[in-house]
């Protein structure tokens, strides 16, 4: 078969006068229905392809929330297609903002019940994204925000640096790994940014914050030279961002992050297991993003996904 072709898209969804409805989009060439999706550009994430398509299709801007599944079928070219999607929730601001027009792609935008989408959709993948999502309505887990845990990009190795540890800098890869964390990492649209204050961490997020404009907060108690000396305040900062309820960068060390996997999943009351402890076992410039409910703390780990780094 040949190359497969890979796209991105999500379940938009919010309340209107209380009720949850979802969009769907009649698309004008194809006559169909279907949930907003579009193909991979080059060198792009595919979370940030599903954020940017949802803007070109519908005017929506917007942040992803929870994934919601994969899906495969075989296109006429004989080529295989694979759609990566999420769930997204919709401001009211983002409403008032979009400067949708009907064109030669889209010909109307419809927000539904989820009963209805059903009946709407012309395709069975997409139903069966739209069912995934359901679980989570039914579940009262709609609402979220995500902790994304970052290890820091490739750095200078600790046999060949002659400074404390926490001056070590970045090499080349591990800048070309900072840069590229931020075309992904602002899918979710973080509205915090914390890191261990040592070097490599400090300057991995360093374009992420240039480009959202979010000041870095250094904290000690996740640096790795607290966590060897067993001084670390991992509990303190975790809890903290999880009591917040807002999405939030956390940039740190190999050695601690199963720690804040830790303390989050407590923060939770999620069971501990090899889903959770897995999702600390990142390679240098690699993220897992942890989604939680923003309605109800005791629900637990919502969901982990873990992107390899782009450089």
């Amino acid at each position: 078969m040949s190359t497969a072709v890979y796209a991105a898209g999500a379940v938009c969804w919010r309340l209107i006068e209380g009720k949850l409805h979802v969009l769907v989009i009649h698309r004008t060439v194809y006559g169909d229905v279907t949930i907003p999706k579009g193909k991979v550009d080059p060198g792009e994430s595919l979370p940030r392809t599903a954020v940017r398509e949802i803007a070109e299709e519908t005017g929506l801007e917007v942040a992803l929330g929870v994934p919601l599944g994969v899906s495969r079928y075989v296109l006429a070219s004989g080529r295989e297609k694979i759609v990566h999607y999420w769930a997204a929730e919709v401001s009211e601001r983002a409403v008032h903002r979009s400067t949708f027009k009907p064109n030669a792609e889209v010909a109307a935008l419809e927000w539904v019940t989820i009963k209805r989408a059903r009946g709407y959709l012309s395709y069975p993948p997409d139903v069966e994204i739209l069912e995934n999502f359901a679980k989570l309505v039914e579940q009262g887990v709609t609402s979220t925000f995500a902790l994304l845990l970052v290890r820091h990009g490739k750095a200078v190795g600790r046999g060949g640096w002659k400074g404390p540890d926490a001056t070590r800098p970045l090499v080349d890869r591990g800048v070309a790994q900072a840069a590229a964390l931020v075309d992904t990492l602002t899918a979710w649209a973080p509205k915090r940014i914390v890191s261990s204050p040592a070097v490599r961490c400090v300057t991995t997020v360093t374009p992420l914050a240039a480009a959202t404009g979010i000041d870095i907060k250094r904290e000690e108690g996740i640096s790795q030279d607290a966590w060897e000396a067993g001084e670390d305040e991992v509990r303190r900062v975790v809890g903290k961002r999880v009591r917040s309820g807002k999405t939030a960068v956390i940039c740190g060390h190999g050695p601690v992050l199963p720690e804040i996997i830790r303390e989050i999943a407590l923060a939770t009351a999620t069971p501990l297991g090899s889903y959770v402890t897995d999702a600390a076992e990142l390679e240098t410039g690699a993220f897992s993003v942890v989604h939680l409910s923003a309605t109800n703390s005791g629900s637990g780990i919502i969901a982990i996904e873990t992107h390899a780094p782009r450089a």
